[in-house]
């Protein structure tokens, strides 16, 4: 970044996110950074302010890109800016959005790597001009060590999976009072963030999923990332979130809840279709929720566990109602 870049803010100044990538990040490189006209992320209001101030880059979680590449199609701009890169942080990208929103707004979209134990940024990928972007990493380890270790501290050859973990000066001490999460989250002189991964052998890192979120079908763990990529994949799909949920026979099994694009009509039966050709016929969901609302932290983050514990209670239903009835 240098003094001839500008951004937009959509994000929280209380998050790590928008504090530090969005805001001194931009100061530090003397770059100009502005608030959203309307207070917050709009869609609507989105592209107005990025041509009014010249932005060059915007940084957003996965479901902002989402939104703006659902209004691209439906309400496209007469004239987008020109961008330099696009940053996408906090939670997985899924490839094919990746490739979409490149499409649409003709600028690299880097996926990054992020913790607030970090001081955010732990790994990203590179702008074209220092190196490729790969699609479905998060790039190359920024700021710290990183490593993938196996359950014994031992460090992973390339392509193995293993838990992500980290050590450098940007890394907290631990945390206050709370001596269970420190004996936990640091062992082998590591931080352990509690992610699964691999590196390859350019170093690039991959995330499979947070070891908590992984579904035990039967024996069988299937990484719920893995099962949005391809959900979000079909054309008529906006969003998507996969969940485990509790099942008599294999211990877990697999739904989905999706928001369908915008004028598109997509039935429970056409997505399963599509997961089974695109998908290990263990990973195919059981059940698929048609939704028009998913639950997001105050950041825009998918709760998973949140929609998961909505959907098993309404399980019985024959009717799935909107979040909030």
């Amino acid at each position: 970044m240098t003094e001839l870049d500008s951004t937009v803010i959509v994000l929280p100044l209380f998050h790590v996110h928008g504090l530090m990538t969005g805001l001194l990040t931009s100061l530090g490189a003397g770059a100009a950074v502005t608030l959203p006209a309307a207070g917050r992320f709009s869609a609507s209001s989105f592209w107005s302010d990025m041509r009014a101030y010249n932005a060059t880059w915007y940084t957003a979680v996965p479901t902002i890109h989402q939104i703006l590449l659902d209004r691209h199609v439906s309400k496209p701009e007469h004239e987008y800016p020109k961008l330099r890169f696009i940053r996408s942080c906090s939670a997985s990208l899924a490839p094919a959005i990746m490739e979409r929103l490149e499409e649409a707004f003709g600028a690299p979209v880097l996926e990054a790597y992020a913790m607030t134990e970090a001081a955010h940024m732990m790994a990203s990928n590179p702008l074209p001009e220092d190196g490729p972007h790969k699609s479905g990493s998060v790039g190359k380890a920024a700021g710290q060590e990183l490593a993938v270790l196996d359950e014994n501290g031992v460090p992973q050859p390339a392509n193995v999976s293993g838990e992500v973990c980290i050590r450098g000066l940007n890394v907290t001490k631990g945390y206050r009072h709370n001596p269970e999460a420190n004996k936990a989250a640091f062992r082998f002189g590591w931080f352990h963030t509690g992610d699964l991964g691999f590196l390859d052998e350019d170093g690039y890192l991959h995330l499979v999923g947070r070891i908590k979120e992984l579904i035990n079908r039967g024996g069988e763990k299937i990484s719920p990332i893995e099962v949005d990529a391809v959900l979000v994949s079909h054309p008529d799909v906006a969003q998507a979130v996969a969940f485990g949920v509790p099942d008599d026979k294999y211990g877990e099994e697999i739904n989905c809840a999706i928001i369908p694009r915008e004028g598109c009509n997509i039935d429970e039966a056409e997505v399963m279709g599509y997961c089974k050709k695109n998908l290990a016929f263990f990973k195919v969901p059981k059940r698929v929720f048609i939704t028009d609302f998913l639950p997001k932290t105050a950041t825009g983050k998918i709760q998973r566990k949140i929609i998961a514990e909505h959907f098993l209670a309404k399980i019985s239903a024959a009717k799935v109602p909107k979040f909030g009835a």
